[in-house]
């Protein structure tokens, strides 16, 4: 399992209100979750992003509220992979719980640049800036979790 695509960088305590805001939070609907993900932090982030793109943001990413909408909100965006150096516990636990992939890695988290190129294997853990060349080694997913973030998510890995 890979992922592949270019970087939209955010800076340290990224929070569940700036990945999606409070007001709507009123809808199950995850493309409008999407039309809405990042806009207080950058209005423009819903018109940049291509399906694969990767996130990458420094320490503390999705703290905040418990609430499942924002690793949904990035899912549904496009975003193939978040990278951060760290993440709040509760948001790292839904991301998996929903299919998004999510990798630790401070180095990587503070030498990769916005708009750089990107790939992961998440099978090994190694995230490779194609734009610098540079190669760093994160933690890989044990394969259980491989297999829940594969199917999409944990409901449809004991579903199906």
């Amino acid at each position: 399992m890979n992922a592949k695509g270019r970087v939209h960088k955010f800076g340290d305590n990224v929070d569940t209100d700036v990945i999606i805001p409070a007001r709507y939070l009123n809808t199950a609907s995850h493309k409008e979750l999407a039309a809405h993900c990042m806009e207080d932090i950058d209005a423009q982030f819903v018109n940049k992003v291509q399906e694969g793109d990767i996130m990458v943001a420094e320490k503390n990413f999705g703290c905040g509220s418990s609430r499942e909408h924002a690793p949904i909100a990035i899912k549904a965006s496009g975003i193939s992979c978040v990278i951060a150096s760290t993440f709040a516990r509760i948001f790292y636990r839904n991301s998996i719980n929903i299919g998004l992939p999510i990798l630790e890695c401070d180095e990587a988290a503070k030498e990769i640049k916005d708009g750089d190129v990107v790939s992961v294997d998440f099978n090994t853990g190694v995230i490779t800036d194609e734009t610098t060349g540079k190669t760093y080694q994160a933690e890989p997913f044990p394969e259980f979790i491989q297999n829940i973030i594969q199917k999409g998510g944990l409901i449809k890995s004991i579903t199906e």
